[in-house]
């Protein structure tokens, strides 16, 4: 008889299908993050539940918004395991057809992660923007091998709400671009944005949730629920750069990451545009990088003329997924810069701690 039977080809196609599979948090999603969405598709009119939005959203009075609920909303999300399913060896149908399934389940998903820009690409501002600056823990971290922590800290924005899977919120999206970019890296970004919060209740939660953990690189979003609760921008910058010394003294480096450009926030053009600015000289002073999303997401509309519900939801605040993926897109090239000016010898600073009082 010969050894070719039936059992052995399904098999070999079963164990091609889990391999494919192994395969997908490589190409799709951050390392230690969440797994890739089955179902997920990437279209740009990504929309979010109305009743959910309780996180940057116009909730005006803080005591009426609760942080925890404005998760990002999934849509037939994966939950990272597989289920194995019985069959007879002697009948090799079934198990072809599961495992054809599973293959273009493995493309369909890989696709959906790297095509999201297929019809709007992700441009940076024209003319450039600001250089973030340096990032010499993370450099010296990926230059000596050893693992390197990010810590994704904020609001809902950091949290994803808007995304139609936790695959294409900014954190998840930073780490597989990460990681594509240093194959050999022991990579970790962990997700702690909590929506409605800014600066008063994340101050709160800095120690426990950012600095005990050690991080390599604190990427911090802050500033859009202060105007929208009207907060005192000045107030709200103070509170920030004690934050940023405390971090700073903890040893990580630090990205600002500013409010975003959106119809609710540009309703309050005067509050959105101090806290932009004191953000922006709390980076300069404190010697920390800065993301300047605002002026990022007006030059997609102004001039690069992508219209406003291209990358925000129909609340008229939160990003969708593709504004999520082209955030992250061009967050990641600006640390990837930085990291590789540190590793050439070039903009070292001479005490990335040096301090000077607003």
């Amino acid at each position: 008889m010969s050894c070719h039977s039936p059992f052995h080809r399904t098999g070999w196609l079963a164990a091609l299908a889990v391999a494919a599979i192994s395969l997908l948090p490589a190409q799709v999603a951050p390392v230690r993050a969440q797994g890739a969405a089955a179902d997920q598709h990437a279209a740009l009119s990504g929309s979010a539940k109305p009743e959910a939005a309780k996180s940057d959203a116009a909730k005006s009075d803080p005591a009426k918004s609760d942080p925890a609920k404005p998760s990002s909303p999934t849509t037939g999300a994966a939950t990272g395991t597989s289920t194995a399913a019985t069959t007879d060896p002697s009948n090799p149908a079934p198990q072809k057809g599961i495992t054809g399934r599973a293959l273009d389940k493995v493309k369909e998903v890989a696709k959906s992660a790297g095509d999201i820009f297929s019809r709007v690409p992700c441009l940076p501002p024209k003319g450039g923007a600001k250089q973030m600056g340096s990032l010499p823990h993370v450099a010296s971290k990926l230059a000596a091998g050893r693992p390197v922590l990010i810590v994704a800290f904020g609001s809902s924005s950091t949290a994803g709400f808007g995304a139609t899977s936790p695959e294409f919120n900014y954190p998840n999206r930073l780490a597989a671009q990460l990681r594509r970019q240093y194959p050999t890296a022991d990579l970790t970004v962990v997700n702690r944005g909590q929506g409605g919060e800014d600066a008063p209740e994340m101050m709160k939660r800095l120690q426990t949730e950012v600095i005990d953990m050690h991080p390599d690189l604190v990427i911090w979003q802050v500033g859009t629920n202060a105007v929208l609760r009207n907060l005192d921008p000045a107030e709200t910058a103070k509170m920030v750069e004690d934050g940023v010394a405390r971090i700073q003294t903890a040893g990580a480096d630090l990205v600002l990451v500013d409010p975003q450009y959106s119809p609710a926030v540009n309703a309050k053009p005067e509050s959105a545009g101090r806290m932009v600015k004191l953000l922006g000289r709390v980076a300069e002073l404190r010697h920390v990088g800065i993301f300047p999303r605002f002026e990022v997401m007006r030059d997609w509309h102004e001039r690069q003329s992508i219209p406003i519900d291209s990358f925000v939801i129909a609340d008229g605040l939160h990003m969708n997924d593709w504004g999520y993926a082209c955030f992250a897109q061009l967050l990641g090239d600006d640390i990837i810069k930085s990291v590789g000016q540190i590793k050439l010898g070039v903009n070292v600073p001479s005490d990335v701690r040096t301090y000077r009082p607003m």
